[in-house]
């Protein structure tokens, strides 16, 4: 059927979505949620129809995304037909009955998924399929393979191509900020992509954006690996394992994560890495709460890395309080250059130089964490950093107390004396998000006190930093109700560290996708 085009001007998040008339509708037999395949111009495009029954009977409303696609601006005549079922559903629907996919069948499923050919219901189905039957090393690498398969790759030259990869979970954690100049200071290739915070209060992406542009495109960053021998970029933009960015779409609603191993592993294949240090952080406030979870893991992903001809070694690191003291991306990149710089807190240098020094031996180097304190040592770390941040256009002069933090900030002092017993890590989260982490870079938290610590009644536990007024007064009435540090001067004077159901007026703990 021939269809006039209309152009609504406005975006649908990446879906390719149509509008049609319940009339016209009816007569291409197509049902709402329906694929069309629209064709224009020696251009075919599959669209998932939504109906409306006030819009004009001869016409097809395309949201900017179709329109981009096919090159139409308004007024076009295009054809318009029911497009048939693709054949990727039938293997959701026996991946929904606990059925093993085949290679070909995973294939099929990830490019659809690229393509934009199957619905987020469909996707979601799918993805609900995995948490319940889980994913056969078989299937995962296949899922991997088709994800690196169905985007860019880029080629660093000659290998070793190392790279470090933190599953997430802990606040403060900028680890990476610290590790690829300690790396890329010892003459080794390590391009690193983040991503940005999704729940948590910041992501590497949003740390580094504080100190120079994140936003690079493959050339750029080519550019800048070739020049330094590292980069710290955002991976976002780069349409490396496409099919991951929309599997996490639909993942953070439904709070579920089965994709955690392809996901990673497909993006350190597509940037070209031959040796990975994964960090597990475990513990109480982690996303892994036990040494048996993180070596079970920690054995998925060797054996998964063997299969994509990765070599992999899996650093399993403290998890139950935040590193270091600040948390959001201001206070975080602060600290981190003040760690190259030698004056950070212990904690952050003694992860940073650990988990470097694996990787070294990774790639047969000697005494590894020595080789990563001597970098640092010697100053050749900082001065990596710097050439960094300038090839990617900041100011390699940058000190830390030039990156400014907010100006609306509080105290959050301690009401007795006593240890600090247990420090709540989502609750951190969710009062560093209350702040307006990370959409607005110099607010987070700064912590005075950590697990041991011994305070007096009034010693300040910890400042929270904000933008604007209101804020800061939303984050510290979230922090009164969520207490993260929890005290007792003795763990038997406080054998109840919370309550389930929550307290009035607590927020549910959010679901940490950040990968």
């Amino acid at each position: 059927m021939e269809l006039t085009a209309g152009v609504l001007n406005i975006t649908a998040g990446g879906k390719r979505i149509v509008i049609l008339n319940d009339e016209t509708a009816a007569l291409l037999g197509v049902h709402s949620s329906d694929r069309v395949k629209i064709a224009y111009g020696g251009k075919e495009v599959i669209a998932m129809a939504n109906l409306a029954a006030d819009f004009p009977s001869d016409r097809i409303w395309f949201y900017a995304e179709i329109a981009q696609v096919l090159g139409a601006s308004g007024g076009e005549v295009v054809d318009v037909e029911l497009a048939p079922m693709p054949e990727s559903l039938g293997n959701v629907r026996a991946k929904l009955r606990g059925e093993r996919l085949r290679n070909a069948q995973v294939f099929t499923i990830v490019k659809d998924v690229v393509e934009q050919h199957l619905s987020d219901i469909e996707v979601s189905a799918f993805l609900t399929a995995l948490k319940i039957y889980g994913l056969s090393m078989s299937e995962t690498e296949a899922m991997s393979r088709a994800m690196v398969e169905t985007g860019k790759t880029l080629s660093f030259g000659k290998p070793p191509i190392l790279d470090k990869h933190s599953i997430g979970g802990i606040p403060g954690d900028k680890t990476s900020m610290i590790l690829v100049p300690i790396v890329a200071a010892a003459g080794f290739t390590i391009p690193k992509t983040s991503s940005r915070a999704i729940t948590s209060p910041a992501g590497t992406a949003d740390r580094v954006e504080t100190l120079c542009p994140v936003n690079l495109k493959i050339e750029e960053i080519q550019s800048v690996v070739k020049k330094t021998g590292g980069c710290l970029v955002w991976g976002g933009a780069l349409e490396l394992a496409p099919a991951d960015d929309l599997f996490i779409r639909v993942e953070y609603p439904l709070g579920i994560d089965p994709m955690l191993l392809p996901s990673i592993m497909s993006k350190k294949k597509a940037m070209g890495a031959t040796h990975l240090v994964v960090d597990i952080p475990t513990g109480s406030g982690a996303k892994i709460k036990t040494p048996t979870e993180a070596y079970s893991l920690a054995a998925d992903f060797v054996h998964l890395g063997n299969h994509l001809g990765i070599e992999v070694h899996c650093a399993l690191t403290f998890g139950d309080q935040p590193l270091g003291c600040g948390i959001g991306p201001a206070l975080e990149a602060r600290e981190a250059l003040n760690t190259l710089m030698g004056n950070g807190p212990a904690d952050v240098h003694d992860k940073a130089v650990s988990i470097a020094g694996v990787l070294f031996e990774l790639v047969g180097e000697k005494n590894g964490r020595q080789k990563a304190q001597e970098m640092i040592r010697s100053g050749k770390a900082e001065c990596k950093l710097r050439q960094i941040i300038e090839a990617q256009g900041g100011n390699p002069n940058v000190k830390p107390e030039d990156i400014p933090i907010g100006p609306e900030h509080a105290e959050v002092r301690a009401e007795k004396r006593g240890r600090v017993l247990w420090m709540k890590t989502e609750g951190f989260v969710q009062v560093a998000r209350a702040a307006g982490t990370p959409k607005e870079p110099g607010s987070g938290i700064l912590l005075h006190a950590k697990l041991g610590d011994s305070v007096a009644k009034g010693d300040v536990l910890f400042e929270v930093y904000a933008e604007r007024a209101s804020k800061l007064e939303s984050a510290l009435a979230l922090a009164q109700k969520l207490e993260p540090v929890v005290l007792s001067k003795k763990p038997e004077e406080r054998m109840l560290l919370d309550q389930y159901p929550a307290k009035m007026g607590k927020n549910e703990k959010p679901v940490m996708l950040d990968r």
